[in-house]
């Protein structure tokens, strides 16, 4: 398993564009707890704080896909750094200003969110040409992305609260989101950034959404996204019951724990068979998976519960990756694995907000059957449009296998021009 990673980190350019792409995302994985503990700090309401948050969200659910478009018609150089640039001073902005003009707040996190750049769909648009377009290599290269957001997206939080203990909450954001652009900067001026070209594409307005298979996936993980949305409140009340708060914080180290564990025994075997097929038995598997924390049970057997509810997290994205690559119209990969990305974000935002009725409404327990319900929700989805992503994807092979290449492996070799 260990040896499988390795052997993909040390192909040349991968862990570089790996660890570059995480760096660069990581003022996105900390902007929500950033700004709050920034307005908080400046006197603002926790109300204000959850506010900006939330438009710092919106603004980047609209800005990944339109970024992800202009990453596939003009490259990657053109359009990654100047955005994570503007991403970077929409933050300097906040952190100068403050909360004082409420006006200038939002306008400050809605910069940083809508140019946030789209690195995450960058790097996936890469691995084909990085990895010799191996199809094994991709899919084992997908699942080790999946494991390394986990990872990502339980260090950034912590890092957050570090350089505010360091610094300020000022200083942190500063911090950063300085880091953040030198995250960018690695990857953009890497060979196979510079030399990567989007497919030739059809001129059309709907752009990668004109994919009926690629717009069944999307639905389907806007419920997973709901689903992982309303844990996160629903592990609040529980530990609100049990009267400590440290006790959400395991939940959730669990459950990322869970999604490590998960992404890498996916992403150490190959899988025959349709991606198609093996996505709908493991978001089966995560919507069972959901359902004993129901039960809530006590603190170490709840514990347990959430660790299992992650364990097909990764895998099911890694295997969304594939799907994804398979379905995106020709010259709109980036663009497509963006959506991904929105659609997940925008999925999750609405189960942090109907969790919180169903809290007062129901208890604990009606709060963590929202994602019971979300999970079975996207399983209807992809049972009920098998046969769009099974006539889609068909004639299409994976990323990087010797035919029908997908588009993400369609590389200029790299002696080509330079997109910057």
């Amino acid at each position: 398993m260990a040896a499988g990673y390795a052997e993909l980190l040390g192909t040349r350019h991968a862990a570089r564009l790996l660890v570059g792409t995480l760096i660069g995302r990581l003022p996105n994985a900390t902007a929500p707890i950033a700004i709050v503990l920034f307005t908080r700090a400046e006197g603002g309401s926790y109300s204000l704080a959850g506010a900006l948050a939330a438009a710092y969200g919106l603004a980047n659910a609209v800005g990944q896909p339109l970024l992800g478009r202009a990453v596939d018609l003009f490259g990657q150089p053109r359009v990654q750094l100047p955005a994570a640039v503007v991403s970077a001073l929409g933050m300097v902005w906040l952190a100068l200003v403050g909360t004082g003009s409420v006006v200038a707040a939002y306008a400050a996190v809605v910069v940083a969110g809508l140019f946030t750049p789209p690195l995450e769909g960058g790097l996936r648009a890469l691995w084909p040409g990085v990895l010799g377009g191996r199809e094994e290599k991709v899919h084992a290269a997908y699942a080790m992305d999946a494991v390394a957001q986990e990872v990502m997206f339980t260090v950034g939080p912590l890092l957050v609260t570090l350089f505010v203990a360091v610094w300020s909450p000022a200083g942190a954001l500063l911090a950063l989101n300085a880091i953040g652009v030198l995250g960018a900067l690695s990857v953009v001026v890497s060979e196979p950034s510079r030399s990567w070209r989007s497919a030739p594409r059809e001129a059309h307005w709907l752009g990668a959404l004109r994919s009926r298979g690629l717009l069944a996936l999307l639905g389907a993980f806007f419920f997973v996204g709901t689903a992982l949305g309303s844990i996160t409140v629903a592990g609040v009340a529980y530990a609100d019951d049990h009267g400590n708060q440290a006790v959400y914080g395991w939940l959730m180290a669990a459950l990322g724990l869970g999604a490590l564990i998960g992404g890498v025994f996916y992403g150490a075997r190959q899988w025959a068979g349709a991606p198609e097929r093996r996505l709908r038995m493991l978001v089966a598997l995560l919507a069972l998976c959901y359902l004993p924390l129901m039960l809530t049970p006590g603190p170490v057997a709840m514990t347990a519960l959430a660790a299992l509810s992650g364990v097909f997290l990764a895998p099911a994205l890694a295997c969304a990756f594939i799907v994804v690559d398979r379905h995106a119209p020709a010259g709109t990969v980036t663009e497509a694995f963006s959506w991904l990305v929105t659609f997940f974000g925008v999925g999750a935002a609405i189960g942090t907000a109907v969790a919180g009725p169903a809290v007062e409404l129901g208890g604990t327990a009606a709060s963590f059957a929202v994602a019971s319900v979300a999970g079975g929700a996207a399983l209807l989805v992809l049972m009920a449009t098998q046969r769009v992503l099974a006539t889609a994807g068909r004639g299409r092979a994976v990323a990087g296998s010797s035919e029908g290449v997908s588009d993400g492996a369609r590389e200029v070799p790299s002696g080509a021009p330079s997109a910057g």
